[in-house]
């Protein structure tokens, strides 16, 4: 049985603070170990001579984003992510932005149920506040 699903061997693994040579264990597309001689995997990538970088965070863009004039972005969540993802992102954070009058709860959940089944990646949401009223906040 092999240990791992994944082994990423041989790359210069770079963070914020360091970098350094080691092998990466996936299991079930999560990262579970890190060190030198980790054992076998089902796939095996040589990462000779490559960096091994963690994900980008886009923390500004807009995703299946109505404007106030209820005009709809070009991407929504599915596109927008799979753009995102091939771009070394592994989560973004789209506006979810409020219209006058609507409350902020459904805001946040109609930004949701877009993503929903759509979204490649792990996102959050960036609330934007335009009609910050006791009645909309409740």
């Amino acid at each position: 049985m092999k240990k791992y699903d994944l082994l990423i061997k041989n790359g210069m693994v770079h963070t914020a603070v360091d970098s350094f040579e080691s092998e990466i264990g996936v299991s079930e597309g999560k990262i579970t170990a890190m060190g030198q001689n980790l054992g076998h995997a089902e796939r095996v990538i040589d990462a000779k001579g490559m960096l091994v970088l963690p994900g980008g965070i886009d923390a500004h863009c807009h995703i299946e984003q109505e404007s106030s004039t209820r005009i709809m972005t070009a991407d929504d969540f599915y596109s927008g992510s799979v753009s995102a993802a091939f771009g070394g992102n592994t989560t973004f954070l789209p506006f979810a932005a409020q219209h006058r009058g609507q409350r902020l709860r459904d805001v946040v959940d109609n930004a949701r149920e877009r993503a929903r089944n759509k979204a490649v990646i792990d996102y959050g949401l960036h609330l934007i506040i335009s009609d910050p009223t006791q009645n909309v906040l409740e």
